[in-house]
């Protein structure tokens, strides 16, 4: 069965600090899976000569932001996604530069992308949209704030609509553009701070509006929860990685208090040449913004009153994303994501880029395969027909899951990945037999097979452990193969052993050991158990399209 790139949409969101590109994969339920996701460093407001004369976009400027499209379209090129399922906005920089049409000519020109330059207000209704696919508040009342290089996006929602926006030309780039990074300048940046949101009128506008609860997005909101997380704020705090209660409670991930934000800034401010040394460690290309970031977000919390806020993984790129998806699909449901969304959370709470976009890989191919087993007829008599939607979330869960124990340690992360799902409450709106059923996929999908010890199946009934051999079985090849990349790059076929013509493989995951070994033993344990034989052989086109086709055992 081969996989339709039809499935794939794109983003890009090229803002004031830098270019961002996700691609996803959408699901007929209206689930989406982030595949890949880029970022160039692209800081198109470091133009600023000063806050009195027009903002313009050098020439300088305009040629990295072409390089940086350029290497998003040869990324789309090789997904074989159509035009018609990308969408590219661009924000507060060439929103305000006076050359913004010179700029967009040349990016249609030489790269063939149309921009939608959003007006503040847009922006802020589509990082509400990307937010309502990270948390399960579709039916509250949402204040949303986003802080960005250019502006800060306010926005107030509920049920998808937005009842109030706002968009206020404070960000991470231009407050330090004008006042610099230094402390000694910390006080005019909350001068100027006060000044502009009092002209704009926005703390009375919100408080007639009010709301339930708060959420924040953008990159700078996201560094300075993860430097809470991360123990950053307090010097001589060590993460005991060992212990997954000293970090795994679930109960602070994600969210910030009005005290944390306040730490994070003291601290970014207190020290001399060493505390630099160390931020410019933690926060790597960010740090050069961080303190204006941090103190802009402190700002904010005081003057709306904010206690505790939200943090979402979602922003502006989702947010197209999501309205992408309502245009084709007509009744899109913006709530789609609720259950799935605490999945994603806890796979982006423990993973970076690099293992999330390997877990993804794996997610994609054991539904291939799932798929492709559920249209063999003749499977009813192995019972595995009577697999059904539920389990393949179950599966996809675990494979999204299944590396978060790294965090801890390479060595029997596998075991680290069941703690940290099962203990902290971390998965929302699943049962705690669905919680156990997924937990133990991860653990499961590598090493030895699961003995089905009748302390860990217990509390199962006697059709779900059968079911769980299926699911097994799927995620431990689909592990496999996601470590695995062909000579030339483009991915791999899964077809019957008719075909001759292989292709050698080679490991591309550092936490592998003797893949191709343990890939044959895998496969031969398909055949056990599905009476069906799996081969790989010469490439297709990229990850996302394969061609699930499977034969009988001789």
């Amino acid at each position: 069965m081969a996989s339709s790139s039809s499935t794939l949409f794109a983003a890009i969101d090229m803002g004031t600090n830098s270019f961002k590109m996700i691609i996803i994969r959408a699901y007929p339920d209206g689930k989406f899976l982030t595949i890949d996701r880029l970022r160039e460093p692209v800081v198109l407001g470091r133009d600023t000569s000063s806050s009195t004369t027009p903002f313009t976009l050098s020439a300088q400027s305009q040629l990295i932001a072409i390089e940086a499209l350029k290497k998003f379209q040869n990324t789309l090129i090789s997904y074989k996604i159509s035009k018609a399922q990308i969408r590219c906005v661009a924000t507060a920089a060439v929103r305000e530069a006076v050359n913004k049409g010179e700029f967009l000519k040349c990016v249609s020109e030489k790269i063939g992308f149309e921009v939608d330059v959003l007006p503040g207000e847009e922006e802020a209704r589509l990082v509400y949209l990307g937010m309502l696919q990270f948390w399960p508040i579709y039916e509250k009342l949402v204040l949303g704030v986003d802080i960005g290089g250019g502006s800060t996006e306010f926005v107030i929602g509920k049920q998808g609509k937005v009842v109030f926006g706002a968009s206020l030309k404070l960000g991470h780039v231009n407050l330090t553009q004008k006042f610099g990074s230094n402390k000694e300048k910390v006080a005019q940046i909350r001068e100027h701070i006060g000044l502009v949101v009092k002209e704009s009128g926005l703390v009375r506008k919100i408080k007639d509006c009010g709301f339930e609860v708060v959420v924040g997005s953008s990159g700078t909101i996201k560094a300075v929860e993860k430097a809470v997380f991360d123990g950053y704020v307090n010097k001589s705090n060590v993460i005991e990685v060992s212990n997954v209660a000293s970090f795994g409670d679930g109960r602070k991930d994600w969210r910030l208090s009005r005290g944390e934000v306040k730490g994070v800034v003291e601290s970014l401010c207190g020290g001399g040449e060493g505390e630099k040394i160390r931020r410019e460690k933690f926060f790597e290309r960010r740090s050069e913004f961080i303190v204006a970031g941090a103190v802009l977000l402190e700002e904010i919390f005081e003057v709306l009153g904010i206690e505790e806020m939200e943090v979402s993984g979602y922003a502006l790129a989702e947010g197209v994303i999501a309205e992408s998806l309502a245009k084709v699909n007509g009744g899109y449901d913006l709530n789609a994501n609720a259950r799935w969304s605490s999945i994603v959370r806890l796979a982006m709470r423990y993973n970076g880029k690099k293992m999330l976009k390997a877990a993804s890989q794996c997610a994609i191919i054991a539904k291939e395969i799932f798929e492709g087993l559920r249209k063999c007829d003749d499977l009813a008599d192995n019972h595995a027909a009577s697999l059904d939607d539920k389990d393949l979330e179950y599966l996809e869960a675990a494979s999204l899951l299944h590396n978060i124990g790294v965090f801890i340690g390479k060595k029997g992360y596998h075991k680290h990945s069941y703690c940290i799902i099962m203990n902290g409450e971390h998965l929302h709106g699943y049962s705690s037999e669905e919680v156990k059923l997924i937990a133990l996929l991860a653990r499961h999908h590598r090493k030895q097979l699961p003995s089905f010890d009748p302390t860990c199946f217990q509390q199962f009934p006697r059709e779900i452990t059968k079911k769980f051999r299926y699911l097994c079985t799927i995620i431990r090849v689909s592990f496999a193969l996601q470590q695995m990349e062909f000579s030339n790059y483009e991915g791999f076929k899964l077809v019957s052993c008719g075909v001759k013509d292989q292709t050698s493989l080679h490991v591309v995951n550092p936490l592998a050991e003797d893949i191709e070994d343990e890939l044959r033993e895998e496969l031969e344990q398909f055949k056990l158990v599905f009476l069906k034989e799996l081969l790989i052989v010469a490439p297709s086109s990229v990850p996302d399209m394969m061609d699930i086709r499977m034969t009988d055992v001789a």
